[in-house]
């Protein structure tokens, strides 16, 4: 039996640069399949509308992948995810830095692929509540739907479900007006 290598941020910084995308997850190393397109037009849409509320009401910053999130450098259980969207609210916007976020955004959010669904909805979100990530959204591209959490002790809750044509604030948003129909590819994208 071999003994497990516990990634460490260094570690995983210094991989060679191999078109490949990578995560540490509490010390393992995983490699994530690239997006697809519908992803990429859903992501693009979002993130639109996330910066446009954000910028208009001086609500701190949202950032688009690739950006390291490092939730632990713990040797024994360090943590670098790369969530589809950040924000960080004004008062996360130290934990910023040159590497990429330091600490718990305000929110993640993840696009759901069919390479990243369990993870996404398993590990990674039991890695975000428990390094303290106060809001987390899963956008379920099969089912066309958002999927708010709010983190409550140490789980996440449910806040909202949308996928309707109707304008919906979602938390930590007041004012947001997000139409979950608005956010799908406008035309057919075949497998």
């Amino acid at each position: 039996m071999t003994a497990r290598i516990a990634w460490t941020y260094e570690n995983y910084a210094a991989l060679p640069d191999d078109g490949k995308r990578y995560e540490v997850h509490a010390g393992e190393l995983v490699m994530t399949p690239a997006p697809g397109s519908d992803h990429q037009v859903v992501l693009m849409r979002l993130l639109q509308v996330l910066a446009r509320h954000v910028e208009a009401h001086d609500l701190g910053l949202v950032l688009p992948a690739p950006l390291d999130v490092i939730l632990s450098e713990d040797p024994r259980e360090t943590t670098v995810v790369e969530p589809d969207i950040v924000y960080l609210a004004v008062d996360r916007l130290p934990t910023l830095r040159r590497r990429g976020v330091v600490g718990s955004p305000t929110l993640v959010v993840e696009i759901l692929s069919p390479g990243t669904a369990a993870t996404d909805r398993g590990t990674k979100r039991s890695l975000y509540a428990r390094y303290g990530v106060p809001h987390y959204w899963i956008v379920d591209l099969d089912n066309r739907a958002l999927e708010s959490y709010v983190l409550r002790g140490a789980e996440y809750h449910s806040a909202v479900r949308a996928s309707g044509a109707s304008p919906i604030d979602v938390p930590p948003f007041v004012g947001l007006g997000l139409v979950p129909t608005s956010l799908w590819p406008p035309f057919p994208i075949l497998p």
